[in-house]
């Protein structure tokens, strides 16, 4: 126990303000943030609230005009969702399985995982969720999918689902009018497992391509670069003909993306490396070029070398800043675009579920935001739409917050909530 509380002793970070865009919080957020000088953090900082759950009429709290309810609940560790189009909820239930511990550090930060229900035995299925009263509680509850492989994201084209396994892409048929799978599943992608384990899925607006977010199995090539073949990076699958190719790399794990409609453009929210500071470097949001390199593991806020790592020079001098800081170790883990309209006082803009991280003496996200978007680029601070997953003293999460997509009626969001096992319906009040 000494050597787990030497292991988990915190060491602190500088808390930066950003120039521009920045957060109620004064964390590294926005287009031009202040990040501190990184601080190499000899042993690393560990630190996670116990997993607490919700309890009695205790729910997230919203932003004014906004109120919130339990669509679903009893899940086990909802990760993601997708509505199909009849307005059924897909939901993948899945966890992180880990390997046995090979290092101290292995040993606490698994110890630490599991405090917050982040690590574990995995369901492994994809449940479906019907609100057949239209009361924004759904209560009709099916197995729509199961023994797979750390299912997470989710896609249909017509008659063919797509979906997100830690090992690669797997395409069904679909039958819409019954609402069910056949077949056992067709390979078209293989992933290299472990590590970062979620795959979100998006299709290309014209339904010719997937797009697929592989994230790195270390901090910061930790196992050489050979180990990181193929990961890091976002994947283009041409549904047709199968093939495959990496369209944008040095992003250390992308999970989840949103096409942006003025522009046509990809974006995705990023978790960025640990063991530099609490606010170095920040986790962001940026739009996605084609062949674009982010820096990851050599660089991080576009060219700031991180000195760990034995350096490439080539790709450094071609490594994009990103559009959009969301402050350190928030680990964003779900985006979706929502239109003005959707929610009484907010435009256009970008969602997103931030998680909240382990590497930070004084814990952040624990959050839904929301990023303005003005011309295809965010256009001021983020706001929140849903808080108070966290209690004051940092030691207890009521709740985590993932998946964010928008509901089928255009005028709500629905938010997955991996401690309180529900799928949050956001609406007006």
């Amino acid at each position: 126990m000494a050597l787990l509380a030497q292991l988990t002793a915190l060491v602190g970070g500088t808390i930066a303000y950003a120039r521009s865009f920045r957060s109620p919080n004064h964390q590294a957020f926005g287009t031009s943030p202040e990040i501190p000088e990184a601080r190499k953090q000899g042993i690393m900082t560990l630190k996670m609230p116990v997993a607490e759950g919700w309890k009695g009429d205790h729910v997230p709290t919203c932003a004014p005009g906004l109120k919130v309810n339990a669509f679903a609940s009893g899940l086990d560790h909802p990760r993601w969702s997708h509505v199909l189009p009849n307005g059924d909820v897909l939901v993948a239930e899945s966890k992180e399985q880990p390997g046995p511990p090979k290092t101290l550090l292995d040993h606490a930060a698994q110890a630490t995982m599991r405090k917050v229900k982040a690590i574990g035995i995995s369901a492994n299925r994809v449940s479906l969720w019907r609100d057949a009263d239209g009361d924004g509680i759904a209560e009709v509850r099916e197995v729509f999918i199961e023994n797979q492989n750390q299912p997470f994201g989710m896609a249909l084209i017509g008659t063919k689902f797509f979906l997100g396994n830690t090992d690669g892409i797997v395409q069904f048929d679909y039958d819409p009018e019954t609402n069910t799978l056949s077949g056992e599943g067709k390979r078209l992608g293989e992933f290299k497992p472990h590590g970062h384990w979620t795959r979100s899925l998006i299709v290309s607006p014209d339904q010719t391509k997937i797009y697929a977010g592989v994230g790195s199995l270390s901090n910061i090539g930790d196992h050489g670069m050979d180990a990181e073949e193929g990961r890091a990076a976002i994947w283009e699958l041409d549904v047709e003909t199968g093939k495959a190719r990496i369209f944008a790399s040095g992003l250390r794990n992308a999970v989840g993306m949103a096409w942006e409609p003025t522009t046509g453009a990809l974006w995705t929210v990023v978790n960025e490396r640990d063991g530099l500071g609490d606010e170095t470097p920040p986790d962001y949001l940026t739009s996605v070029q084609d062949g674009g390199f982010y820096g990851w593991p050599y660089c991080y806020w576009g060219k700031t070398i991180d000195d760990r790592v034995p350096q490439d020079p080539a790709l450094v001098a071609r490594a994009i800043t990103p559009d959009y800081a969301l402050g350190g170790h928030t680990a964003s883990l779900g985006l979706c675009w929502m239109p003005k309209g959707t929610l009484p006082g907010f435009g256009d803009g970008m969602v997103i579920g931030q998680h909240g991280s382990w590497n930070r003496s004084k814990l952040s996200g624990y959050k839904l935001i929301f990023v303005p978007f003005e011309n295809g680029k965010p256009s001021g601070p983020a706001r929140d739409i849903l808080s108070g997953f966290l209690s004051e003293d940092e030691k207890l999460a009521y709740g985590r917050p993932v998946g964010v997509t928008l509901g089928a009626d255009g005028k709500s969001l629905l938010m997955a909530d991996d401690v309180g096992d529900i799928i949050w319906r956001v609406t007006a009040a």
